[in-house]
């Protein structure tokens, strides 16, 4: 199965209400704004979406308003964060019918399989859509490793397609491109070592940090395409104090806080979550700020329809 994603898919947040209620419209104007700023695709209802603070039903409304919005003018993945396979597999066939272009599948939530129960897992979800599949690996946060063992289980089957790799370390590309070659394409999920993976062989960048900074992160990844490494690196140093806010167990808050200081969307976020308060929400507030103040000059991005 072949797919055309690459380039920058931002994994976008969940605006919530005063009242905690999902705000719909706002969210499809959040998605909307990312686009008409260049970003290639979305990842809706991530780590960065509260996935696992929406009911199943809050999860399709929500998946539905964002296909919506974005009308076929980029790819739509939608992650699937379940504690069981048969609850991700019905997520999944939901997601599918919602009008969804791809799964990001995460390992089960709460226990931790072995090689062989997490490929089961992989496998049972991936036989019960048609739609293409993104792996996502982030050991630190789900303490499962989706490693080599464990793709060469499922290596066969078709609409397992990519990769998303959040682990901090980088080997972890160069080790399946030794062992797979391009059996599966590869996506940065780390902002921290997003240019890192883009040159050892990730094809794009699933990203935090792009909800407040959407043009920036774009002409990073354009900026390495076209082979102007000085242009990509002097926006990827600028831009990695944010970043690191990615690799924080608040990252939500702060990505949502960065979103509101930068008039793109609300802080709020949903229980257990609270918003960052005192000097933490101090710290991140003159980060961004700084960041906004001393952005880099910018190649002029086409915008979308």
């Amino acid at each position: 199965m072949s797919i055309n994603w690459t380039g920058v898919f931002p994994a976008v947040t969940t605006q919530v209400r005063e009242d905690l209620s999902i705000d719909i419209p706002d969210t499809q104007r959040v998605v909307d704004d990312l686009i008409r700023d260049g970003v290639t695709g979305v990842i809706a209802l991530g780590t960065v979406g509260e996935n696992n603070s929406l009911t199943f039903e809050e999860k399709v409304e929500v998946l539905t308003a964002i296909v919506e919005a974005v009308d076929g003018r980029v790819p739509v993945v939608t992650g699937v964060s379940e504690y069981d396979t048969r609850r991700a597999a019905t997520y999944a066939q939901a997601a599918e019918n919602a009008g969804a272009t791809g799964l990001m599948l995460l390992p089960p939530m709460v226990y931790v399989p072995k090689a062989k129960e997490l490929a089961a897992h992989f496998r049972g979800v991936a036989e019960k859509t048609a739609l293409p599949i993104m792996l996502y690996n982030n050991p630190p946060a789900y303490r499962t490793q989706i490693d080599n063992e464990v793709l060469s289980l499922i290596a066969d089957v078709k609409n397992i397609v990519a990769i998303k790799e959040s682990a901090p370390d980088t080997r972890r590309f160069t080790d399946v491109k030794t062992a797979f070659g391009d059996r599966f394409v590869l996506f940065a999920g780390l902002d921290d070592v997003a240019l890192e993976g883009l040159y050892l062989g990730a094809q794009g960048w699933v990203s935090g940090l792009t909800n407040a900074f959407p043009k920036e992160s774009v002409e990073l990844v354009n900026a390495f395409q076209r082979g102007d490494h000085a242009k990509a690196m002097e926006i990827y140093r600028w831009f990695m104090p944010l970043l690191h806010l990615d690799a924080e167990h608040d990252l939500v808050q702060s990505i949502k806080l960065a979103e509101q200081v930068m008039g793109r969307g609300s802080e709020r976020v949903l229980p257990p979550r609270y918003v960052l308060e005192g000097a933490r929400r101090a710290e991140v507030i003159a980060m961004v700020e700084k960041a906004a103040a001393t952005r880099p000059t910018l190649t002029p991005v086409a915008k979308a329809a």
